[in-house]
């Protein structure tokens, strides 16, 4: 989601507008995608689940004009940066794809011109106490940055190839002021989260921002360049088949070693966690299964010819309490999947809470779960990132895209007639429920019913889409594919394909009905 005013791409101050529109309305969280970093040179990485590091946010994020210093630019050099905003947004109508490459090349302009500006003693004091915080990981961070930005390229030179390389020392002199840019750039990402996180909390979330931690990291990020050690040579983290991805999935993700973690006492599960929650009131763990074991694919292997790979679940679920426990974060599981019976009961008698998605909530006999039997300890959702948004499940858009993409293997006819059944079971427990009554509701109205279902149901955290709340039709992401379908390039629209910013929001008829629905039932 964007504005007007952001530069192409959604940014923390239209975060902090979308906290206090979602206040206003009674919500107390606003689950964000992962602001991991991402590559610091074209090209950008569209997904926010294949970092280049855990432990630093993506600049991309940031608003240049509400960077302190751009207030005492001359006159002149604030034009240059609205040029500059001008070129990222470029001549695209409203709806189009988002152009992370157009947009951090101008916005990298930008923060250039920003960073040239003298900052105020106090200021200056704030930035050197970030970076004796953020200590050699963050030096090493911007670091790599800086060779990157050098090399124009992720895989880097067999000389800098990782931090130990002898050519790295000499780098670190050579590139002084390009990594003092970068340190620099981080600084003002973290200020503009955090102000994002206090604007919730002020407005009255009882959570603010919940954040989201992706499950790894991109194979020649930072993490694998400054601490190779640390991870599996020669595998890759990804998913076995099932019914939505029936070819399995690679994530291209080199895993932690567990014995290096052991060694190292987990630092790095800590630290990241630790980054994580510096500006938000929760955490959503994407796949947390992959804190008991994870799919290993052996490199050359196809996705389905992958094994399970166990961690020490006992350590690092201990180590991702204390440091929620230390920031009085919520933790949430992403406990989809392929889940060990037991699993979901250890992490519940831990304190963490599950997902619930109302699709793949089913009785034994394939029937949509009551409402009342839902677990209580969950975040329970109509969809997930990995769905189309509702109104477009319900026409089978994710069977006509993954058909077209060749990525069934099954029958289209079968699975079709397989989507039918699961829309015609679904559509008798609204009635069963008394939320649907017109014998051929329209999809906005279904839409809604389906989310009263969720509201009805005991769990302790409920919520609603933003595409579900305006009507969008098109897959954010359609799993198991890559450069086949535009994943993380849609932005928000309504169901006519309108493209709808953050200030659209107050007053928006279908906005308001589905935040009513939801307040109602939790209250």
């Amino acid at each position: 989601m964007r504005s007007s005013r952001s530069w192409g791409i959604g940014d923390a101050e239209d975060l902090a507008d979308l906290a206090a529109v979602c206040a206003e309305r009674g919500a107390d969280f606003l689950l964000i995608n992962p602001v991991h970093a991402s590559s610091p040179v074209a090209p950008m990485e569209p997904s926010p689940y294949l970092p280049v590091t855990r432990r630093w946010v993506n600049p991309i994020y940031v608003r240049p004009e509400a960077i302190a210093e751009y207030a005492g630019l001359p006159e002149k050099l604030r034009g240059k940066v609205e040029e500059l905003r001008l070129a990222a947004v470029g001549m695209d109508e409203g709806g189009s794809l988002i152009d992370r490459d157009r947009v951090w090349e101008a916005k990298r302009k930008a923060l250039e011109v920003i960073h040239a500006a003298p900052r105020s003693y106090h200021r200056e004091s704030a930035l050197r106490a970030f970076t004796r915080r953020g200590g050699e990981d963050l030096a090493s961070f911007a670091l790599w940055c800086a060779l990157v930005e050098r090399n124009e390229a992720l895989t880097l030179p067999e000389e800098l190839a990782c931090a130990g390389t002898p050519g790295v020392d000499a780098a670190r002199l050579d590139l002084a002021d390009r990594i003092d840019f970068w340190t620099w750039c981080q600084w003002v990402a973290h200020e503009q989260l955090g102000h994002a996180q206090s604007v919730a909390t002020r407005l009255g979330m009882g959570i603010g921002v919940m954040a989201d931690l992706a499950v790894g990291v991109h194979p020649h990020g930072s993490e694998t360049w400054s601490e190779p050690g640390m991870f599996a040579r020669g595998m890759t983290v990804g998913a076995p088949p099932d019914m939505y991805s029936q070819q399995g999935q690679d994530w291209s993700q080199p895993p932690w070693s567990p014995r290096a973690l052991e060694r190292s006492a987990y630092r790095p599960l800590r630290d990241m966690l630790r980054a994580v929650l510096a500006h938000a009131g929760a955490v959503r763990i994407d796949h947390i299964l992959g804190l008991f074991r994870l799919w290993w694919i052996p490199a050359g292997a196809e996705a389905s010819e992958g094994v399970y790979v166990h961690f020490d679940h006992e350590a690092m679920v201990g180590v991702l309490l204390l440091e929620a426990q230390r920031a009085g974060a919520v933790v949430i599981g992403e406990d989809l999947g392929t889940v060990e019976p037991w699993v979901r009961d250890y992490l519940s008698s831990r304190g963490i809470l599950g997902t619930s998605v109302l699709w793949f909530e089913k009785e034994p006999s394939g029937w949509p779960l009551k409402a009342e039997q839902y677990r209580r300890e969950v975040l329970a959702t109509v969809n997930t990132h990995d769905l189309p948004p509702t109104a477009g499940y319900l026409e089978g858009i994710q069977t006509t895209l993954r058909a077209r993409l060749g990525l069934l293997v099954e029958d289209v006819e079968k699975v079709r007639a397989t989507d039918r059944v699961e829309l015609e079971q679904m559509m008798a427990r609204l009635r069963e429920y008394g939320l649907l009554t017109t014998p051929d509701p329209s999809a906005r109205e279904v839409v809604e019913a389906l989310h009263r279902y969720i509201a009805r149901t005991p769990s302790r955290l409920v919520a609603a889409s933003l595409v579900d709340a305006v009507g969008d039709r098109r897959p954010q992401n359609l799993p198991g594919t890559n450069r086949e379908y535009p994943n993380w390039c849609v932005p928000l629209c309504d169901a006519e394909g309108s493209e709808v910013h953050v200030e659209d929001l107050p007053g928006d008829d279908r906005f308001d009905a589905l935040l009513d629905i939801m307040d109602r039932g939790v209250r």
